[in-house]
């Protein structure tokens, strides 16, 4: 079936954790304690792989600040974690959904069923991103934790050969599997404690790393001020009351005065801010946001102008 073939018995994620030999033996809270001891690898590897996210980050934030999108591509737990990535964008950062979007094989039933033959398929991944006009412009992550997976090979290789920027991201060292890419993410969790099974600590360090890649992204973009997701989609009273306290806590604004300020700007907590700082009605302040932005602190610096003082939120209850 797979156009790699062979014995992957090799593979670092392959290979039996001798921790876990008896793992059908042990009690439950000894089982237990064995995961929660094992699942502390996913933050080193995620740690020894910072050099990488870093260019990453940098270089996919270029491709997307020039008009690019970023893609995400896998099959089974790689391909449906890109795919809850690419989901959390939009309401988080209030990106167009087309800007970050998770490609899996076998499409939006494999979500919810299992559809793990059509990795095999390495046209599939070229044939998947070309229906999606995948460009020369854009950005592309391959995720395969063993890093054979020809769906994402096929894809990787596809995107070199157009000009796309690639990014390899795998469970396995370059050393054992070589693969297509322009940056090499590689995140080094080991034999999994059920062997074989990468939806454990590869899936765990898989989702760290596409936290912090695409956050990292939309940091760069100018989607947050200070620690605060000020272009947070107003889409819920939830969203809503976060966005009331983002302008709470930034520039002091009451939460009644909250919501008159977010209705005139249209919901957006970026541009109600800008008003608040710079005193503009909301088509100037969009103006200004156009002419100086995307970011609302490099706006703000251009404008000369500075959110009011504000109180510092409340201490966190004692533990």
């Amino acid at each position: 079936m797979s156009d790699s073939g062979g014995d992957r018995g090799h593979l670092l994620t392959e290979r039996p954790n001798p921790a876990s030999d008896n793992l059908d033996q042990l009690p439950t809270a000894s089982l237990v304690d064995l995961f929660c001891a094992n699942d502390l690898l996913p933050q080193q590897a995620v740690a020894a792989a910072a050099p990488a996210l870093t260019a990453a980050i940098d270089a996919i934030a270029a491709r997307l600040a020039n008009g690019g999108r970023l893609f995400y591509l896998g099959a089974g737990t790689s391909g449906r974690l890109g795919v809850l990535d690419a989901a959390e964008c939009p309401p988080t950062f209030c990106s167009p959904p087309e800007l970050v979007q998770g490609v899996l094989a076998g499409g939006a039933a494999a979500l919810l069923r299992s559809s793990e033959g059509l990795e095999d398929l390495r046209e599939a991944g070229r044939d998947d991103l070309t229906q999606r006009a995948f460009g020369p412009a854009d950005a592309l992550v391959g995720i395969a934790a063993g890093g054979t997976t020809p769906y994402v090979l096929g894809g990787l290789a596809h995107g070199r050969a157009i000009g796309a920027l690639t990014v390899a991201m795998a469970c396995v060292s370059a050393e054992q599997v070589p693969m297509p890419c322009d940056i090499d993410i590689r995140l080094l969790t080991g034999p999994e404690l059920l062997t074989g099974s990468t939806r454990l600590k590869a899936g765990t360090a898989t989702k760290m790393a596409l936290n912090i890649l695409s956050t990292g992204v939309m940091v760069r973009l100018g989607k947050v001020y200070g620690n605060r997701m000020v272009d947070v989609a107003v889409t819920n009273s939830k969203l809503e009351d976060r966005a009331l306290r983002i302008l709470r806590d930034l520039a002091a604004v009451p939460r009644d005065q909250g919501l008159t300020l977010l209705e005139r700007a249209g919901g957006s907590v970026r541009l109600a801010l800008l008003m608040v700082a710079s005193g503009l009605e909301a088509g100037a302040a969009r103006s200004a946001l156009e002419r100086h932005g995307p970011g609302l602190r490099q706006c703000l610096e251009a404008l000369g102008v500075s959110l009011p003082p504000s109180s510092p939120p409340p201490p966190l209850p004692p533990r």
